[in-house]
């Protein structure tokens, strides 16, 4: 090569190999991620081979982390969060204070300091933000009420770690060690002088986060829908991408910068601010690609990190340290989302979520390291226990799918009498949660709709909500499914049969009787998701007549091929309304051929 390229390669190798590998796990039924894993794994400097640069890495993980939180952010709404304040604020702090004892406790056993036991605990009480995220997306659970809990619950961790890093320096000598750390990652505005006292440290943190917080409410909600809008008026898609992508990345920099705020805090308060523009849908389909691309990345980094014969050298105490991570933080977070009142289900799914560490568990790591705090062999524990939590993350969502009829069968036994009246699930003090009704809405299979010769619409959109108007209108029986709970209150508030979740789920799409259905129409823009429906339907009856949108002539050709009557591609029918608008007749706009 006529010169280096550290970055370009650095890309390269690591999507590439993730392809490879995310493909060959995908084949074996093994979550892509573990893939993703062993791609970094390969091209870091543990393994012989091409060595990719770890800085680079690094950073473009982190655009993946801003990026996946900012489409979370896009998600919610102040009042969301709010609503879940109840049990996501203490429950965080307990879970916190739990793990951290117990990291401690096993930093005692292998001879450490205070100190390190205090660094090396609170590094395995914070759940990794892509981790997490990518799990509650995969299972359709991020706009549930369980979904709301456990990213409130990872919001509440994120200050709390926001504060540590500020306050580790400032107590680095108390602690036993060095009071500067020359290469912390978290310089700038972070780092407080010591000489600012404990509390003078926290008390300028906390003002800086309500800085941040009041500047997003006021100048932030204006100014960010404003420009968007007009972006939006300028008819160029180029520049809207453009300005949803400046203004994630742009809120987050500022925010860790200005303010000593993390870069996922930021973002998320990016896009949650966003979220009340109308044009939020769209942001969110404009970032997608790239959120995507960079949340591989960040798997990559962090199997770059491991070392794969430290498994042999330290395997005990790496058993260990994946113990407390993987049970002693389940069992804390268990225990106080059931105290709460919620059900098993509910608590197993946010228990599940917690059980892992990343991003911040690293930075946590390496500051502790640079304050001569943590010994070199911590933060090795603490990366092993970082791969190995969220490797076995997915097998533990499908050992709670696998031990769903038995609690759905458990509360049945133990729901309340008939005469009684719970208000569950809790949220406040002093309130009983139903436990058999929260498990019916949430964590149970739909009920089966009692329609016959009716229309399944599938997502209710801007394209399926101008459909099911129309049916409602012509006083046709049909059901909507969609997985937006604030498009499915709005249908039951106007009397619409609705049914919670992803239709491609099997149980989801039983739930719509197919098999006594008259029409099945897929209102959604993603083809090859429509495309798994499309093959469901025809398995269940093969008389439903069929009904699909598609982008382009392939995706038209996709969706013929596996069994769709009709696909009506909307570009040829916007071309169909112009040509007749300016003919004043029925125009011949030519229909591709079926695969």
């Amino acid at each position: 090569m006529p010169h280096d390229t550290p970055l370009i390669a650095t890309i390269v190798a690591g999507l590439g190999l993730a392809f490879v590998f995310g493909a060959l796990a995908n084949r074996f039924r093994i979550p892509p991620l573990v893939g993703y894993l062993v791609a970094g794994v390969l091209v870091g400097p543990n393994t012989p081979g091409f060595v990719a640069d770890a800085g680079l890495a690094n950073e473009l993980a982190e655009i993946g982390v801003i990026l996946l939180m900012f489409g979370v952010g896009l998600h919610f709404s102040l009042k969301d969060l709010l609503s879940v304040r109840a049990i996501a604020v203490p429950g965080a702090i307990v879970q916190i204070g739990f793990a951290t004892a117990l990291g401690a406790g096993l930093s005692w056993m292998l001879g450490w300091s205070m100190g390190a036991g205090v660094v090396f605990g609170l590094a395995l009480s914070v759940a990794s933000t892509v981790v997490l995220l990518r799990a509650l997306q995969e299972h359709r659970l991020i706009e549930t009420e369980r979904g709301r809990i456990a990213v409130g619950w990872l919001i509440v961790e994120d200050l709390a770690m926001v504060l540590a890093l500020v306050l580790l320096p400032a107590l680095a000598g108390v602690l036993g060690g060095q009071e500067h750390a020359p290469n912390a990652h978290s310089g700038d505005l972070l780092s407080l002088p010591a000489s600012y006292g404990i509390w003078g440290v926290v008390g300028i943190t906390l003002a800086k986060v309500a800085a941040f917080v009041v500047v997003m409410l006021v100048v932030g909600r204006r100014v960010i829908p404003w420009i968007l809008h007009y972006v939006a008026h300028t008819g160029s898609r180029e520049l809207f991408r453009l300005s949803v992508l400046a203004i994630a990345l742009g809120v987050a920099f500022g925010a860790a910068k200005l303010f000593g705020v993390s870069l996922a805090l930021g973002a998320f308060f990016a896009g949650m601010i966003m979220s009340e523009s109308e044009l939020s849908h769209r942001a969110a389909e404009e970032s997608l690609p790239l959120r995507d691309a960079f949340s591989v990345l960040f798997f990559v980094s962090v199997g770059m990190l491991f070392d794969p014969f430290s498994l042999i050298s330290n395997g005990l105490p790496i058993l260990a340290t994946l113990a407390i991570i993987v049970i002693g933080k389940s069992l804390a977070a268990f225990v106080i989302v059931v105290a709460f009142g919620y059900p098993l289900a509910t608590a197993l799914m946010i228990s599940a979520s917690l059980a892992q560490i990343g991003e911040f568990s690293f930075i946590l790591a390496e500051l502790g390291v640079g304050l001569k705090l943590l010994p070199e062999q911590g933060r090795d524990l603490i990366l092993a226990g970082a791969i190995l939590s969220i490797v076995l993350n997915p097998l533990m969502f499908l050992v709670i799918d696998w031990m769903k009829p038995w609690l759905e069968a458990r509360a049945i036994r133990t729901a309340p009498p008939a005469d009684t009246k719970p208000v569950g699930p809790a949220t406040e003090p002093g309130q009983m949660a139903s436990v058999a009704a929260t498990l019916s809405k949430e964590d149970g299979p739909p009920p089966t709709t009692t329609l016959a010769g009716h229309a399944i619409l599938i997502g209710y959109g801007r394209v399926g909500g101008l459909v099911g108007a129309a049916l409602k209108e012509a006083a046709q029986p049909f059901l909507v499914i969609d997985d937006a709970d604030k498009t499915l209150a709005r249908l039951k508030a106007d009397g619409i049969e609705t049914i919670a979740g992803n239709a491609a789920n099997a149980e989801v799409f039983a739930a719509a009787n197919p098999e006594g259905a008259k029409r099945l129409i897929l209102a959604i823009p993603n083809a090859f998701e429509a495309g798994q429906i499309v093959l469901r339907a025809r398995a269940a009856n093969p008389n439903i007549n069929v009904i699909a949108r598609a982008h382009s002539d392939a995706e038209v050709e996709h969706l013929k091929g596996l069994g769709a009557d009709t696909v009506i591609m909307g570009e040829r029918e916007i071309a169909r309304g112009i040509v007749e608008e300016v003919l004043g007749h029925e125009p011949r706009v030519s229909e591709p051929s079926a695969a």
